[in-house]
């Protein structure tokens, strides 16, 4: 790995898709392939190497994610992605590669390794949060006579909690809709501004819609939008 204080030379880039289909189209990865080479040449880093896989981002073990680290180790090499989803899913993953002295580069969030560490232990503390979450509903579940892993050959006297349910699912979407908002502030950001445009690149760079389909489509953008609006959760626009 690089020494402190000096400054990265080479950069790997590092692409993924999460399906065959958009592997064998190359949906998704051209245009993770310009953002990448883009931003390496505006940093002044020779792009010594380009890996991609066609898996899902929690699959640590995925071939050209490996390999990609590999060549960072060996040339002291800056791991370049488009979105840092596309290096890992996992806040664990990430932290440990932190640690160990990789240094990594997401062209959507351009920070620097400081910023990656506190970016990590930010989404690792979320992860522990929902955990604290999920334990204390169980918990009060129990509490409540509900039979939980399986039957057991009786059923509670109360049903199951539709409004805590309800709420959980409200906040999930909440989450949802405010990432993807800032998907779409970016591109507007870059002068994409129709529903029709918005949808193409937002299929293009793999960004997931809210119910997790690959394909987006303009009505998709405005029920999203719409949605948000309503909700006044975008204060910016």
């Amino acid at each position: 790995m690089r020494s402190a204080g000096t400054q990265p030379r080479h950069a790997v880039g590092l692409y993924r898709v999460s399906t065959a289909e958009q592997g064998n189209s190359g949906l998704g990865l051209e245009a993770q392939q310009t953002s990448v080479r883009a931003f390496a040449a505006a940093q002044g880093w020779t792009l010594v190497a380009e890996l991609s896989d066609i898996a899902s981002g929690k699959d640590d073990q995925r071939p050209g994610f490996q390999a990609a680290l590999t060549r960072c180790r060996q040339l002291g090499a800056v791991l370049v992605a488009a979105r840092l989803d596309r290096i890992t899913r996992r806040a664990h993953t990430l932290s440990r590669l932190l640690e160990e002295g990789y240094s990594i580069r997401a062209v959507d969030m351009p920070a620097d390794d400081l910023m990656m560490r506190i970016y990590a232990a930010m989404a690792q503390k979320e992860r522990e949060l929902i955990s604290e979450r999920t334990r204390a509903a169980l918990a009060a579940a129990r509490a409540r006579g509900r039979a939980l892993g399986g039957d057991r050959g009786y059923r509670p006297t109360c049903g199951p909690d539709a409004q805590a349910a309800a709420h959980a699912r409200q906040e999930t979407a909440e989450r949802t809709a405010h990432r993807l908002v800032l998907e779409i502030e970016a591109l507007r950001a870059e002068g994409i501004t129709t529903h029709q445009g918005l949808a193409r690149s937002l299929t293009e760079r793999g960004v997931p819609t809210p119910r997790g389909g690959a394909t987006w489509t303009h009505t998709t953008v405005a029920r999203l939008l719409g949605r948000v609006d309503s909700a006044g959760c975008n204060g910016n626009r």
